[in-house]
């Protein structure tokens, strides 16, 4: 039988250190050498029909012992978590102290527990106003302009044609500080549209009149507010090669383009992006509401110590968040932290308040469901799968989706939701 040793660690954390009897391990080196076996081509026997001795003398014998080890934490981890009853969160820090044939497996478990909210602020007291969601004209015309763009045609200049107003140029740009090489300020295509304002006042003047295959080299001082602090109001070097000359043909903004969008005419076209931008302010501002209602709560409310291991977690999560949205506009995630002057630690130091913040939110809306006594009916449950089932014809999605993870992770986000409209109705307030 597993001996479980448990110990207290600062910031609500737990050391669980096991010892898992060689006799308990055997049936684990069994079914890992069963799977080593149907995996490894073993001279004179079919796919996992060797026996234990064969693939021990093939592969060797700590190999069996490492294929076995994943299985074993797993068991022993959650069979102590549920007979201790221990509420743990976030993934668990392992470390194996013993891994020897014949001997006993010994091995460390560190894990955060759940937090708890001390004191719950009364949200019933706090109000959250609602703003009047608008657009204005200005905006439609900018997103005329955007749709404009869009569908714009490059046409290639002429050899000799100089660079004008109402074109689009690919130079090779480099920039240097003190004759020192900009970080991040070398781009062999660089895209300028001449017909846009640029980032920094006074390039595109200097492209002006340029022709392909033209140098020039000037100085520019970079805006004051830039978000790189060593050029902001800096002075900086610039040396411009022009490869690429496109002149633009600019769909003009009247009835036929709108027409040409699928559209009846441009009254029809400027209705339907007023109401696209008003569902997205929409959608913006509820939620603006949610985070500003539930950060309310957190920053009143009191909590036990938020384990290290859980803010890490948190941390790390909001980095990756990040890098997926950087990636998913197709830039470099490294080249993006030298673009804004940041490494991996300074993001990490830079999230840190927030990432507290997130967690103590995810603690306020468990609690609430805990003292209003929130939890979805399972019917509700099971109507929520079977919507998203519906969306897949892949057996292998549908059964991930009816597998009891999936169900409840579906069952959280009912009860988070039945909570943040709990607190609408209790703390908005219309403008």
């Amino acid at each position: 039988m597993t001996d479980v040793k448990i110990e207290e660690l600062p910031k609500n954390q737990l050391k669980l250190t096991f010892t898992v009897p060689h006799d308990d391990v055997v049936p684990f080196l069994d079914e890992a050498a069963a799977r080593i076996s149907d995996q490894t081509q073993i001279p004179g026997f079919r796919p996992g029909k060797a026996g234990y001795d064969v693939v021990k003398r093939r592969v060797g014998e700590m190999k069996i012992y490492e294929e076995a080890l994943e299985p074993i934490v797993r068991k022993s981890f959650v069979e102590a978590i549920l007979n201790h009853k221990i509420d743990t969160v976030g993934s668990p820090k392992i470390d194996v102290e013993k891994l020897a044939p014949g001997n006993d497996l010994v091995f460390t478990c560190e894990v955060a527990r759940m937090p708890s909210v001390t004191r719950l602020a009364d949200f019933r007291k706090k109000k959250v106003k609602a703003k009047k969601v608008e657009t204005s004209d200005k905006e439609i015309d900018l997103a005329l302009n955007d749709i404009s763009r869009m569908q714009t045609n490059e046409i290639r200049a002429v050899a000799g044609e100089a660079a004008g107003k109402i074109d689009k140029v690919v130079v090779s740009m480099n920039m240097s500080k003190d004759g020192v090489p900009v970080e991040g300020g070398q781009s062999p295509n660089h895209a300028i549209y001449l017909t846009e304002e640029y980032y920094i006042p006074g390039l595109k003047e200097e492209v002006l009149g340029m022709k392909e295959g033209e140098t020039k080299t000037f100085s520019l001082t970079f805006p004051k507010d830039h978000v790189q602090k060593l050029l902001a109001g800096a002075n900086i070097d610039f040396e411009i090669t022009l490869k690429e000359l496109y002149h633009l043909e600019i769909p003009t903004i009247d009835d036929a383009f709108a027409k040409s969008l699928g559209q009846e005419d441009m009254a029809t076209l400027k209705k339907l992006i007023r109401h696209n931008i008003n569902e997205e302010k929409q959608a913006e501002e509820i939620g603006r509401q949610e985070k500003e209602m539930l950060e309310a709560i957190a920053k009143d409310s009191r909590f036990d110590d938020i384990p290290d291991l859980l803010l890490n977690e948190e941390i790390n999560k909001m980095i990756q968040e990040l890098q997926h949205g950087v990636e998913g506009q197709g830039a470099n995630f490294d080249a993006y932290l030298k673009s804004i002057g940041r490494t991996l630690a300074d993001l990490k130091i830079d999230f840190a308040e927030q990432a507290l913040l997130r967690i103590k939110v995810a603690l306020v809306i468990r609690e609430i469901a805990k003292q209003e006594e929130i939890k979805p009916e399972e019917a509700q449950i099971d109507a929520e799968l079977d919507r998203v089932a519906a969306q897949y014809d892949e057996e292998e999605t549908r059964k991930q989706i009816y597998s009891p993870q999936y169900r409840e992770y579906v069952g959280a986000m009912l009860r988070n939701r039945t909570v943040i409209d709990l607190l609408k109705d209790e703390m908005l307030e219309s403008e």
